[in-house]
């Protein structure tokens, strides 16, 4: 998974089937999503029971699924749960908590229904909120044109029953059409009929329904396809699929022999930002999927960059914990999860290859490269540095840790360089950690895990004693990492220097904000303003309404934050305000803020052949 924050947070502020099947009907579970007829914004589900034989059984929505590291209870999401017998009778139903259902009577049981809500309708602020399902992790429905659907909040699992095969039919209309790397088993345009081996396999395995807007292509004999939904038709799978296609040529060119799937599909879903639609933006990682969700207001450029982000990060969990992975994920438990040690791996190496990859296939420069590990160390400095990574990663679900979450993408990755220089250190440039990982792949691999406290021991063994002692003093202890000396090794320096700042925002805390009932920017009251603002005389309250003669709304608001990135300082500015009702023009110089920002450079030119390896290797 992986979340991202736009400078533009402030916008925010505002399945009849064929029988063609040998497997009797009794050995597995049968279930019916209904998007035909939506009532209430809400889809009916129904799920035909398997054989049980205990005189009660528990139906459970899931908690919480691989990937999230967080607790949604998408059980809240249900309505109206029924039971009944082979005759049409109800059976007795109880709620025992927020995702489980216990049904009595259970040998009599021949199905369930229940209505569904999705998600996406309840995300507030920046779809970060306390009780906000995790937008790519979560649903849409809107009748007749999209229905995002990650299996694990429209269909869940009997007791003891989650390695039955699943039989999943979806009947929608005729105009849409379902993105999703399972294979449809029925010919007809308005149902689909997907297969799975169990559950876990059905929840891996989300589908997009939308009218057609997608492209497929093949990379190194991956099959892949892009699907897009844009509520207003500004973006085409098209449109996206030369960039995207460069990039996961990039990624299959540098992973080499790492191979795990022959399709994967990309679906994006672009939101328009009004209050009932997702806030969360980001994407979830599944062994042959990526679900994305992202703000269609982006401009291309801004999109593509995303993409290459967040696409590129979630088809390296492939390698882990897709492949690569402990039995807390291979058993995982949806309703009561015990947490792997080891998202310094799962997600802060994944994080690392992301961005790795694109300076090694030649995506960017080693200066947008030092940039982004220089970003992350800043972003690691803020958080809890001592706080031992294993011991976060096993308690993420509760506090104080879960609030320490976001360092997976930010120490994480750092761990995973801080690794790669060792072992190129110590092998002189010709292994680094993607060795590594193919090594823990041939050891492990998809269906064979590995046990918690057993893998530094496997790594080191594979490696140097040095990479153990790096996990040892700075992965499973409390030591922060010492930077600067991981980077010396390759000669490289960090260093501390102000640069100019972002003008509307600090931090991802914004300056501005939109009224949603005229899509008016205007000054954040009550807050304290930088130096642009003081200088210019803005206060809060003020409605933007021009800047250099050009009119600003919600609208064009990306558009005026690009532009402010342009401005150099003493550059002149006349900014149009309405203020008290009142409209005025304040003119004047832009004055920039200004912020420390760490800096990575090259200076030891002796170290430049270890450098390259490390790179470029």
């Amino acid at each position: 998974m992986k979340r991202i924050v736009f400078a533009f947070v402030l916008t925010s502020m505002l399945w009849s089937c064929k029988t063609i099947y040998s497997t009797s009907n009794k050995e597995v579970v049968q279930a019916t999503i209904n998007l035909n007829e939506v009532k209430n914004d809400q889809v009916l589900v129904t799920v035909n029971a398997p054989r049980i034989t205990t005189n009660e059984i528990i139906y459970r929505i899931p908690k919480t699924v691989p990937g999230t590291y967080s607790e949604d209870n998408y059980g809240r999401y249900i309505e109206d749960l029924k039971a009944y017998d082979k005759k049409g009778n109800l059976l007795e139903v109880k709620k025992l908590d927020e995702n489980s259902w216990t049904i009595t009577k259970a040998p009599a049981l021949s199905k369930i229904t229940y209505l569904v809500n999705d998600t996406f309708d309840t995300e507030k602020g920046n779809g970060f909120g306390k009780d906000d399902v995790f937008s790519p992790a979560g649903s849409n429905i809107i009748a007749g044109e999209n229905f995002m659907i990650n299996t694990h909040c429209f269909i869940g699992y009997f007791d003891n029953f989650m390695s039955t095969p699943y039989h999943v039919t979806v009947s929608h209309p005729e105009n849409l059409w379902g993105s999703t790397s399972m294979t449809d088993q029925d010919s007809s345009t308005t149902t689909d009929l997907f297969v799975t081996s169990r559950y876990a396999e059905l929840v891996e395995n989300p589908i997009m329904y939308s009218k057609p807007n997608n492209t497929t292509f093949n990379v190194d004999g991956m099959d892949i396809q892009i699907s897009v939904y844009s509520p207003t038709g500004k973006y085409t799978a098209e449109s996206i699929t030369p960039e995207m296609k460069t990039m996961m040529t990039a990624q299959k060119n540098f992973l080499g022999k790492i191979d795990a799937t022959k399709k994967y599909t990309i679906l994006l879903y672009l939101s328009s930002l009004k209050e009932d639609d997702a806030r969360g933006f980001g994407a979830l990682e599944h062994p042959t999927a990526t679900t994305v969700v992202l703000p269609e207001i982006m401009e291309k450029e801004e999109l593509v960059k995303s993409m290459m982000d967040v696409v590129s990060h979630e088809f390296f969990h492939i390698v882990t914990p897709l492949t690569i992975h402990s039995k807390e994920i291979q058993y995982f438990d949806y309703n009561a999860p015990k947490m792997s040690e080891h998202l310094w791996m799962y997600e802060g190496v994944t994080e690392y290859f992301a961005n790795l990859f694109q300076i090694n296939q030649g995506l960017i420069t080693e200066k947008d490269f030092y940039n982004r590990m220089a970003e992350k160390i800043k972003e690691a400095n803020a958080l809890n540095d001592t706080m031992p990574f294993t011991e976060m990663s096993a308690n993420v679900l509760q506090q104080p840790y879960k609030d320490q979450y976001l360092n997976v993408y930010q120490k994480g990755a750092l761990i995973g360089m801080c690794i790669d220089i060792i072992i190129r250190e110590k092998s002189n440039g010709e292994r680094g950690i993607l060795d590594l990982m193919q090594k823990l792949s041939n050891e492990y691999g998809v269906s064979k895990p590995f046990n918690d406290s057993e893998l530094f021991n496997k790594i080191t063994e594979l490696t140097y004693i040095e990479v153990g002692d790096f996990l040892k003093n700075y992965v499973a202890g409390s030591t922060p990492i010492p930077y600067d000396l991981f980077l010396a090794k390759v000669g490289l320096t960090k260093s501390t220097k102000q640069i100019p700042a972002a003008v509307f925002i600090k931090d991802k805390t914004p300056y501005i904000t939109v009224n949603p009932n005229n899509n008016e920017i205007s000054v954040l009251p009550n807050i304290e303003l930088n130096e642009f603002f003081n200088n210019l005389g803005l206060k809060g309250g003020d409605i933007i309404l021009e800047i250099n003669n050009i009119a600003y709304s919600y609208e064009n608001i990306y558009d005026m934050i690009n532009e402010s990135s342009k401005w150099s300082e003493n550059d002149a500015i006349s900014i149009k305000i309405k203020r008290l009702d009142k409209e005025e023009v304040l003119k004047g110089t832009v004055k920039l803020p200004y912020q420390d920002k760490i800096h990575i450079e090259a200076t030891d030119v002796s170290k430049k052949q270890l450098k390259e390896a490390w790179l470029k290797g």
